[in-house]
């Protein structure tokens, strides 16, 4: 018998779960009224589809659910379960009287094994609430299907697989964590003791951390951006969290990954290039498998269980074990532009560019000779962080700060951790740990704080204690003796998509304050629009345009001078050059300059187009540069929206 599926599910971890029956449906069970209500806190809500095959194999159904069940309350730690009857996880429903039946089966075998068991009527409109809790453990999907008999039951995760869930993971699920905001003058003060008055999105990022509710319930502002600028869209025909990029899109990507490679190389970085998957059961790898909080891709070939790589830090740790090192070679970088890191996220949280399952991840690893440098890089690189994100266009009032340490690692180094402190010049998030759950004793993160009041990682840079003894790297020291090295893992802007998740939700939120929303010159699609006045108008905008410096195009669309000049601000266009009689007559141009504009009150300026040519050469300089990969008219250029 073929197999198929016969129960669906998906388990929540939840702050409390309740419901209301609002009316019944012609398969609706009879309920007392004590049930028509119904409330639990600190419980796994376990929302069920029963599904139509496998009817006669109900009681091993329900059994081997149970143990699926079990299973995750023993991460979790929890012995509540609301059962939650959910037709909309299966298109292919069992009939109500065996659905009913499969759920009774499974609140008595729950009963059974000791569980406190609640059950939500079937057949019921009914309204709910959920408080989902948010830690990386706290969503999660499960298939259970039938391949005809007992003895080929099995279970199955995640489309056929099973879910690979790394001890870090849990590990991160049981983790108890010390909140705490440490101020430039080094209080560290619990958050229920601070003042948050004038740091409200320090407050909102407090709020995030603690409660951890990564999933999304609207579309963020950034989504509609991404469509209306043609930068990036949803791919239908891909797994969800892997994007489609337009050419403005691949451009914008292309120079963020150019800017943050030329960094790293100002540090010393070498670039390399290493594989993205990986054999699962290569006895180094599965052990950091392991110690790394983040769900992986795995795929089968040649006999082989391989996962997609979801860092750079396997093929760079490898390529160290191989490497003869001196210790006048440290400190030692290597950085790698990954295109693609791989990550299973949680599917509700996948929405636009704040998080996805294929992203580009700038990748540095530094090998330090010992604790002293480890540190003193660790400082170095904070502060390139801090740069690199502010010529990205996103400054410290933009992003708020974590910091995160073991316990012995902040009594140590006190005064260390305080001057970070002192760097961003504002209060920060301290997340403190009585023990090392993971293989770094200290770690940042620079986190937006966007208008659903999510955070979003960007810039991090982690101190690994671990690594260098796990995949035998070693270096040779003065006296000819080996030593394990200690091991920076950086990323100076984080995942390339968020920096631009970042930039459109910055625009959003400017828009909202009456500030006029850009990218920076150096990363706009468009630099320069040319907007002839008339069809006589169009030679000179031609040749305005072949002496314009940096990424120019020509509007000459028969639309009115007013709504080329509305569609231009609708695009961010930094310059907009209007040419009419006059200029055509003068030679000069008439030019909004957009960063220096009100929302319905441009600055407009007349110059010179080597005037015009000087200003962009300042905004760009230092900057990577490409050319526009679209027709420079936009009549000539297909819609990708």
């Amino acid at each position: 018998m073929l197999e198929s599926d016969i129960m669906q599910i998906l388990l929540i971890h939840s702050d409390y779960i309740e419901y209301e029956t609002k009316r019944s449906t012609p398969v609706a069970e009879k309920i007392e009224d004590s049930l028509k209500k119904g409330r639990m806190e600190e419980a796994l809500t376990v929302f069920v589809a029963v599904e139509k095959n496998d009817e006669d194999n109900i009681e091993y159904i329900a059994k081997k659910t149970t143990q699926e069940i079990k299973k995750v309350t023993e991460q979790v730690k929890t012995n509540r379960i609301m059962l939650y009857p959910y037709a909309h996880l299966s298109s292919s429903l069992s009939s109500p009287e065996f659905a009913i039946e499969a759920l009774k089966m499974l609140e008595k075998l729950l009963n059974e094994a000791s569980f406190e068991v609640k059950r939500a009527p079937f057949g019921w409109y009914k309204s709910f609430t959920i408080k989902c809790k948010g830690h990386p453990l706290s969503e999660l999907s499960r298939t259970i299907r039938s391949s005809g008999g007992e003895d080929k039951c099995v279970t199955v995760i995640q489309q056929g697989k099973e879910e690979v869930i790394s001890e870090a993971l849990k590990s991160e699920a049981r983790a108890t964590s010390y909140w705490h905001i440490l101020t430039p003058e080094g209080e560290l003060l619990k958050p229920d003791e601070f003042d948050f008055a004038g740091h409200g999105n320090l407050q909102k990022f407090v709020n995030y951390e603690i409660h951890k509710s990564r999933a999304v319930d609207k579309i963020p502002p950034h989504v509609e951006l991404m469509r209306r600028l043609e930068l990036a869209d949803y791919e239908p025909g891909s797994d969800s969290g892997n994007m489609r990029f337009y050419p403005k899109g691949r451009l914008v990507k292309s120079l963020l990954e150019n800017y943050v490679l030329d960094e790293a190389a100002k540090k010393g970085a070498m670039e390399v290039e290493t594989p993205i998957m990986y054999d699962m059961n290569h006895p180094t790898l599965k052990k950091y498998l392991d110690r790394f909080p983040a769900r992986q891709y795995s795929i089968e070939a040649d006999k082989k269980q391989l996962f997609l790589r979801f860092a750079a830090c396997f093929g760079q740790f490898l390529m160290n074990h191989d490497m003869t090192i001196s210790y006048r070679n440290l400190p030692l970088r290597m950085v790698e532009l990954t295109r693609y890191s791989f990550r299973k996220e949680q599917s509700g949280e996948l929405v636009g560019l704040r998080r996805l399952r294929a992203f580009t991840m700038p990748d540095m690893h530094t090998l330090c000779k010992d604790m002293e440098e480890a540190v003193a890089q660790f400082n170095d690189q904070y502060n390139m962080c801090i740069n690199v994100l502010a010529k990205i266009g996103l400054d410290l009032n933009d992003y708020e700060v974590a910091i995160r340490f073991t316990r012995d690692f902040y009594e140590e180094n006190r005064d260390f951790i305080v001057n970070l402190v002192k760097t961003v010049n504002k209060p920060v998030l301290i997340e403190l740990w009585d023990q090392r759950f993971f293989y770094f004793v200290l770690k940042f993160e620079f986190n937006y704080i966007d208008a659903m009041d999510k955070a979003s990682a960007l810039s991090t840079v982690q101190i690994d204690v671990e690594n260098a003894q796990r995949y035998g790297i070693k270096y040779i020291d003065s006296k000819g003796a080996e030593k394990r090295p200690f091991i920076l893992h950086c990323s100076p802007s984080g995942a390339i998509e968020r920096c631009i998740y970042a930039l459109l939700e910055k625009g959003n939120m400017n828009s909202e304050k009456g500030i006029v929303p850009m990218l920076p010159v150096w990363l706009s699609p468009t630099q320069v629009r040319v907007i002839p006045v008339a069809g006589k108008h169009m030679e000179f905008a031609e040749k305005a345009a072949s002496e314009i410096t940096g990424r120019v195009d020509i509007d000459d669309r028969e639309e009115t001078v007013g709504k080329k000049i509305r569609d231009a601000g609708k695009d961010w266009i930094p310059y907009v050059a209007v040419v009419g009689d006059e200029e055509q007559r003068d030679g000069n141009l008439m030019v909004t300059i957009r960063s220096e504009s009100m929302p319905n009150k441009p600055t407009n300026i007349k110059m010179s187009i080597s005037e015009l040519n000087e200003r962009i050469a300042s905004d760009i300089s230092g900057y990577p540069f490409k050319r526009n990969p679209l027709s420079l008219k936009l009549t000539e250029r297909p819609r990708f929206v």
